[in-house]
């Protein structure tokens, strides 16, 4: 389906640098949490790129997003420079949430990150309330929600969807379904495993779509980003991918899937697809995408630098952005 779109060329090149530049900083932070680098939990999004790379392309700085713990992927496609994503991940002063937050709560509202979070599903709900306030405000403006498969059994979907059909709100709610909660089987959680039939149920459009095709990732996100801004209300799209490492590093990744599934799915890796498309269409050469991610190397190279030379937070800064200083 998605090698018939009509997506210009510089459009498709400017997808496939962001894959790059998502899977070389999540290899990177692997590497950094191997080295003891990390301190705590990382989980990575290699193998996932199209979904974040997909949406966020249609997003203005305004727009927000609210993530998840796997959530590297969409800060660096919402524009969160690869240095202060690792920088975060280190603990260091100059990560984008201050060396506060690590892996799990990368805050960047400067581009519209509104925040990750380990607790799974309220960022549902949180992207529900900032297309209501979009709403109110009369501003054209668009909120989304990215979560797992194993969020869409929780009490927030079914809030979150309902009040967004209800009063018609801007959000795209962006189901990432790598077909495991953890290391619980989405088959096996849910006796209806089709995410993307529910939105009828709620009165929206539920749109399913491969979610390692960034082409129509791109496509069915850039219908809903258009749909939202024009005041037709939310989407709920489903994104059938897969996350290639381990739930987190440092977790053992043999016991719940057999290795022949991991690597027919590595057959599918987004960039590699999208690199096929590329070289066989005529808009890049080999050439071309390598010097790609020979640039993107040499810059998360750099940032991995920055990271290591940032300092650590002060200890009597520790209560900085908690209290408000205004009387």
């Amino acid at each position: 389906m998605a090698s018939d779109l009509n997506i210009n060329k510089q459009t498709q090149i400017a997808l496939y640098r962001t894959m790059v530049l998502i899977r070389q900083t999540e290899e990177a932070l692997a590497r950094s949490h191997q080295q003891g680098l990390i301190h705590g939990a990382c989980h990575t999004y290699v193998g996932q790129e199209a979904v974040a790379t997909g949406v966020c392309a249609h997003l203005k700085h305004q727009d927000v997003v609210f993530s998840t713990h796997r959530g590297h992927g969409h800060a660096l496609a919402k524009g969160v420079p690869p240095r202060e994503v690792i920088a975060e991940l280190f603990g260091r002063v100059d990560g984008c949430s201050r060396g506060r937050g690590g892996s799990m709560h990368l805050f960047s509202p400067e581009v519209g990150l509104m925040g990750t979070t380990g607790i799974v599903g309220p960022n549902i709900l949180q992207a529900a309330g900032a297309g209501y306030t979009f709403k109110l405000l009369g501003q054209s403006l668009v909120s989304v929600a990215f979560f797992g498969d194993g969020a869409v059994n929780n009490g927030a979907f079914h809030e979150g969807l309902n009040l967004a059909a209800i009063y018609q709100l801007p959000v795209l709610f962006v189901c990432e379904n790598n077909l495991y909660a953890t290391e619980v089987p989405f088959s096996f959680s849910s006796r209806n495993p089709q995410v993307g039939e529910r939105g009828a149920m709620y009165g929206m459009p539920g749109i399913v779509v491969d979610g390692n095709d960034v082409l129509a990732v791109y496509q069915a996100a850039g219908e809903a980003v258009t749909r939202a801004r024009s005041d037709g209300g939310p989407t709920l799209i489903e994104c059938r991918t897969y996350r290639i490492r381990a739930h987190a590093e440092g977790m053992r990744d043999g016991t719940y899937r057999s290795t022949q599934e991991v690597a027919q799915w590595k057959e599918r890796d987004p960039i590699k697809l999208l690199g096929a498309r590329l070289t066989t269409d005529g808009i890049a050469t080999q050439g071309e995408l390598d010097e790609i991610g020979r640039t993107i190397r040499a810059e998360t190279e750099l940032a991995i630098e920055f990271a290591k030379n940032s300092p650590f937070p002060d200890p009597r800064t520790a209560t900085d952005f908690i209290y408000s200083t205004q009387a």
